[in-house]
């Protein structure tokens, strides 16, 4: 497979039909992975908000100020309010929110961002990310599967990688389990999660900062003769690391 930027792209204001800004500069073909950064899907479903939308209540004041405490540097209050009104859970309060979103994702401050914004102070994630990719698959010209992107850190790792929020046109993962490997095991756990991968590869293509290019087309890659499953976020009762974080609590030395 190989992939590629769309360029050309305008600054994506809210109404813009993404569909049509991706027809537009990109021949796409049947069989085609189209990735769009989370930024640009959000600035067009009017996801930009004023940190003065989120007067903070005591909950919010008191997380503001603990991880002021924690880091010495002071905190918004009101941020940390957008946090808890955009989350279903936090699980971390310090040294930084972590927190789960309305569809299932868990990331630092729930992830909103503070960067490309626009005139606004706050991008917010799509409210339905899945629905999202939908509707962009719906106006293009091809028969191609979307993903909807955003980058996020890893446990247990340096760094931040491209990651899935929403899809539609295949499946999230692909299922290896009762397949051999060379020596004729059978596979018993193997569940690849092929939207996370093909996130991390437009990633690769786009990059962070000011590159501009927030669409990557992904060509012949192949889902292969393997069963697909729609599964990608972890449910609490299978998430030991979550339910860890639950009886976890940030002790400062």
């Amino acid at each position: 497979m190989h992939a590629f930027a769309v360029p050309g792209l305008p600054e994506v204001r809210p109404g813009d039909d993404l569909a049509s800004l991706i027809t537009e500069r990109a021949e796409l073909s049947d069989g085609d992975v189209v990735c769009v950064a989370s930024t640009v899907v959000s600035k067009a479903e009017g996801r930009t908000a004023s940190l003065s939308a989120f007067p903070p209540g005591p909950r919010a004041r008191e997380i503001a100020d603990r991880l002021a405490d924690v880091t010495g540097e002071e905190k918004d209050p009101r941020f940390a309010q957008a946090v808890l009104e955009e989350s279903t859970e936090v699980l971390m309060e310090a040294p930084f929110l972590l927190t789960e979103t309305r569809f299932g994702h868990v990331g630092v401050n729930a992830g909103i961002d503070r960067s490309n914004t626009g005139d606004a102070d706050l991008l917010l994630l799509p409210m339905r990310p899945s629905e999202s990719a939908e509707r962009i698959r719906s106006g293009l010209d091809a028969d191609v599967a979307v993903v909807v992107t955003d980058t996020s850190g890893r446990p247990f790792r340096h760094g931040q990688r491209g990651v899935a929020l929403g899809w539609a046109g295949m499946p999230a993962s692909r299922d290896w389990r009762g397949e051999t490997d060379r020596d004729g095991h059978k596979l018993a756990v193997t569940v690849e999660s092929v939207v996370d991968e093909l996130a991390a590869t437009a990633n690769l293509v786009s990059g962070e900062g000011d590159g501009g290019t927030p669409v990557v087309v992904v060509r012949e890659f192949e889902f292969g003769d393997h069963d697909g499953s729609e599964a990608l976020f972890r449910e609490v009762e299978g998430d030991f690391v979550r339910q860890a974080l639950r009886g976890w609590e940030y002790a400062r030395d």
